[in-house]
């Protein structure tokens, strides 16, 4: 991670379009989140990740909870996440950590998330399931949804085990559940290094073979290079195999030591990706520059607008 900016990077961030740029929040308002979470020594990926927007999320008293430490065991060239260290042995106590974070910040709707956890047996798919019982035994008018790996690797190498591990959560009976994508397939080697596209895909497919009934998720993040007929091609793909919701945001190089954004799309062309992704047939769609994976997610946008 570059803690301080070269002359390269500080022109790269002056050179940020003024929408992607946004305030920070109120302090006081940003502690108390921040306070509950220390406190119980949980992480969210609102700060491994540095969303743009978790002041936004604070003030709101949301979060997404990451789970399973703060090292992942991938090596994805966009994301913030810590890497390339031993992970973190298994917190036995997170579960009710989280659950007591969820009862503090009042959350109806809660967002558990995960780094890759390819050194686990079941890659960390019994901690999520655990994390779930454990909110909803304090929390039990608070809806989760859950942002996943792809569980594949590990004890149980290949698709029965990808299965098995992806089954274990969908008989929890989530909310909703989301695997991002990420970018489009020609992209995938470079951007998300150790994941591929078609397993992805198989991801989702698999939780709608298992139970059709719980809403499926996605998410693109725009600014490697793609272009809108990939884009496109993408978003169809995630409509073949029966995907109900996606998110579209900008990918915002993090340090000197990620990818450098190779275009900011404009408010107007995710305008216009939304669009098209309502008219496929998502029936939740959020595209915008500041858009991340869990970006409002509790909230009702079944209502489809004028397109």
């Amino acid at each position: 991670m570059t803690l301080l900016p070269s002359g390269e990077f500080k022109s790269e961030i002056m050179a940020m379009p003024s929408w992607l740029r946004r305030p920070i929040g109120k302090a006081s308002e940003i502690s108390t989140v921040q306070s509950i979470i220390k406190q119980r020594q949980i992480h969210t990926i609102c700060e491994e990740g540095r969303c743009p927007n978790r002041g936004e999320c604070y003030a709101q008293k949301t979060a997404t909870f990451l789970l399973m430490g703060p090292t992942c065991t991938r090596a994805c060239a966009f994301c913030q996440v810590d890497k390339g260290h031993a992970p973190m042995p298994l917190d036995l106590a997170e579960p009710q950590k989280v659950a007591e974070a969820v009862q503090l910040l009042g959350l109806n709707y809660v967002v558990l998330t995960s780094v890759a956890r390819d050194d686990l047996p079941d890659q960390g798919a019994g901690h999520f399931v655990k994390t779930m019982e454990a909110v909803r035994k304090l929390n039990p008018g608070t809806q989760i949804e859950v942002l996943t790996p792809d569980f594949w690797g590990g004890a149980g190498v290949g698709e029965a085990g990808q299965r098995q591990r992806i089954e274990l959560i969908v008989n929890a009976k989530p909310a909703c559940f989301n695997h991002n994508i990420e970018t489009v397939q020609r992209l995938t080697g470079r951007v998300r290094r150790g994941a591929k596209y078609d397993r992805s895909l198989q991801v989702l497919a698999i939780v709608k073979e298992i139970d059709p009934t719980i809403p499926t998720k996605s998410g693109l993040m725009l600014g490697h290079g793609e272009t809108v007929a990939e884009v496109l091609e993408t978003m169809a793909d995630l409509r073949t195999i029966g995907c109900d919701r996606l998110t579209i945001g900008q990918y915002m190089r993090p340090s000197l030591d990620h990818l450098p954004v190779q275009k900011y799309w404009t408010p107007e062309e995710f305008d216009e990706l939304g669009s098209l992704a309502w008219k496929m047939g998502f029936t939740h769609v959020r595209s915008g520059p500041l858009v991340r994976s869990s970006y409002h997610a509790g909230e009702d946008t079944s209502v489809k607008p004028e397109v």
